[in-house]
């Protein structure tokens, strides 16, 4: 009975080392809860600093502000729109060419590279992403611009500016800087974070599922349409988002080659301006005033249409596992 006691029965050492757990784990559960607040406590302090500095310009302009062109710092007169269409059309530019290229350098790596080139080839698709954003817009400007005014422009003019309805998109003078000049410097910039993106998802895929598929005679790309684009969607969706998320923002780079002019064109080969590029420009000049406020209400606009994607790729995510859950 004694000795059943003696085992049953907590030694103070025991106690104490107890005592000393509950402490550290409470410890490190309040820790860690302090960064996942601390994240939350940052984004609010953002929108409040935000919302308070442009308030006079809402306040003067209205919702307008976001809807009307005019930009005119000497009379105090400002809209948001050609800013806000700069920075629409230059990243869904960007999107446009960077995802399928990146989709089909994933596809490569993952299923079709010879494994000698397989990690070359990787880390040169990483390195893309390390390189700053002043040298793609040095290469833009100095490079790419003289080229895409000389070549690529007239071509497209040429051929897709004959295009009914079409053709105004590719129109004008051939000066090489502009909205498309900008949107594939871009597309240059986000190619390698979705294309990293997309190789590591889909190298998560079971082994056994894809040689399955190659088992019933499935080719390539049958397998990677209906295996492993459905088991990593999730993550593609990421990878496309974490780039869009880089074009929207994008300062250096688009300043050098975007063209930075307060105009509104139906011509992707006319300059203009971003929401970057304006704040980059012009917020060191800025007076306290409608100016100042503006470029603030211009963040704020920023911070809208980056959560509004966000919002839509978790519901396009919500929407897919739904359907997906209703298949099986």
């Amino acid at each position: 009975m004694d000795i059943l006691q003696s085992h049953s029965a907590p030694t103070p050492q025991a106690l104490s080392i107890a005592k000393i757990q509950r402490v550290q784990d409470f410890l490190f559960h309040a820790t860690t809860q302090f960064f996942a607040l601390s994240v939350l406590i940052a984004l609010v302090g953002i929108i409040i600093s935000l919302v308070i500095n442009a308030w006079p310009a809402l306040d003067k302009f209205g919702i307008g502000f976001f809807f009307t062109k005019e930009w005119d710092i000497i009379n105090g007169e400002f809209g948001g729109l050609i800013a806000i269409y700069g920075t629409i059309v230059t990243s869904l530019i960007a999107l446009l060419i960077a995802v399928p290229l990146s989709f089909g350098i994933a596809v490569f790596l993952t299923e079709l590279c010879p494994a000698p080139l397989k990690r070359p080839l990787g880390t040169a698709v990483e390195l893309l992403a390390a390189v700053p954003s002043i040298i793609y817009g040095m290469f833009g400007l100095f490079i790419s611009a003289p080229l895409f005014g000389e070549y690529i422009q007239p071509a497209l003019a040429a051929t897709l500016g004959q295009i009914p309805g079409l053709g105004i998109l590719f129109s004008g003078a051939f000066n090489g800087i502009g909205i498309l000049c900008a949107g594939l410097i871009l597309a240059m910039m986000i190619l390698p974070f979705i294309a990293s993106v997309m190789r590591d998802v889909f190298e998560i895929v079971p082994p056994v599922l894809k040689e399955s598929a190659y088992g019933i005679g499935c080719t390539t790309w049958e397998v990677v349409k209906n295996v492993v684009l459905p088991y990593t969607k999730a993550g593609v969706i990421g990878g496309i988002m974490l780039g869009l998320g880089r074009a929207l923002g994008e300062t250096m780079a688009v300043t050098f080659v975007i063209g930075n002019a307060h105009r509104l064109s139906p011509s992707l080969f006319a300059p203009g301006n971003s929401i970057a590029s304006t704040l980059a420009n012009e917020f060191g000049e800025a007076e306290i005033g409608a100016h100042y406020s503006s470029l603030f209400a211009l963040g704020l606009a920023l911070f809208v249409i980056t959560f509004i994607v966000l919002a839509v790729a978790k519901w396009m995510l919500m929407n897919m596992e739904k359907k997906q859950g209703l298949k099986t």
